[in-house]
């Protein structure tokens, strides 16, 4: 594995190992007892073309807690500002040598060309609506710590699925490790094509999430629609927001997973995400370094 753009680029296999590395992280930072020299001496520079919070911090944690360095370029104050192309920023960038790229950008695989004019990993933090792999792989992380294993599990992804680039990834990452995959959301948020084979699509969040063990929810994407075609938040929270008395249909241990960033009021009410024995939003992002952290040494650690 030379990058990591995607999830569909992953063997069962390959997807197997990154969560076994993400968990031997999480008990390590557990205990306090890891290789913190691990990457010394190596520099991991973060690309970020759209806002973050969770991910990028959480790469920028992860790389530390390897003993790497890590160089956070600003597409505000950089050349792009003199019209210089993007193409010519990353040769620019790759001409300094960094050892890792950590990017995220709105448009539909720019990680996957970054990966051809660079000598080094590349890492997608998210492009687009189309792949956001180290989420993926954080969920799954996190649904294991309470279940045994992924395969055979019911999860349905509830929300603004047609722009979600979390969808795609998950979608892709559970099917391929034996799980039933829903997709709930109104017709105008669901997506023409499904991202893999054997998803089930429901339009209604009480049939969506019945006897579901996981419920993942999705804020709408509003930065990518058209102003036309966002939905009223309240109208909105009415049929599809979920609420205690929705999560009812649910199996009764299910869990509720959200990527963030949430938006209350909107597609989860304030009781659930709050819950603290079922909502697993807090665990998502603490799984988030160690699953970094097990990327970034698997990719840089020849």
């Amino acid at each position: 594995m030379k990058h990591l753009i995607s999830i569909e680029s992953l063997q069962k296999d390959q997807i197997q190992n990154i969560l076994d590395r993400a968990k031997y992280y999480r008990d390590a930072m557990i205990d306090g007892k890891w290789d913190r020299k691990k990457l010394e001496g190596k520099i991991v520079l973060t690309l970020f073309f759209e806002n973050s919070t969770r991910t990028l911090t959480s790469f920028d944690i992860a790389a530390k807690r390897l003993g790497a360095d890590v160089v956070n370029w600003n597409a505000e104050v950089s050349s792009l500002k003199k019209d210089e192309t993007f193409s010519d920023t990353i040769d620019t960038l790759s001409a300094m040598e960094p050892d890792a790229i950590v990017i995220r950008h709105h448009e539909y695989g720019a990680p996957d060309f970054v990966s051809k004019r660079v000598n080094c990993p590349v890492i997608n933090a998210g492009d687009s609506w189309r792949e956001h792999p180290t989420q993926a792989l954080l969920d799954a992380v996190t649904i294991l710590q309470e279940k045994e294993t992924l395969e055979g599990l019911t999860v349905s992804i509830c929300g603004d699925v047609a722009h979600s680039r979390v969808a795609n990834s998950n979608a892709k990452l559970l099917t391929t490790m034996g799980a039933n995959v829903r997709f709930v959301a109104p017709e105008m948020l669901m997506p023409q094509k499904l991202p893999a084979k054997g998803i089930e699509c429901f339009d209604t969040l009480e049939d969506g999430i019945k006897d579901a063990d996981i419920v993942m929810m999705l804020r709408i994407q509003k930065e990518r629609m058209d102003r036309s075609e966002i939905p009223d938040d309240a109208a909105y929270f009415n049929k599809y927001g979920l609420t205690p008395e929705r999560l009812k249909h649910a199996k009764p241990d299910a869990f509720i997973l959200h990527p963030g960033p949430a938006n209350r009021g909107v597609e989860i009410s304030d009781e659930v995400m709050d819950d603290p024995t079922r909502s697993m939003m807090k665990r998502q992002v603490a799984n988030g370094v160690p699953t970094r952290m097990a990327v970034l040494d698997m990719l840089m650690e020849n």
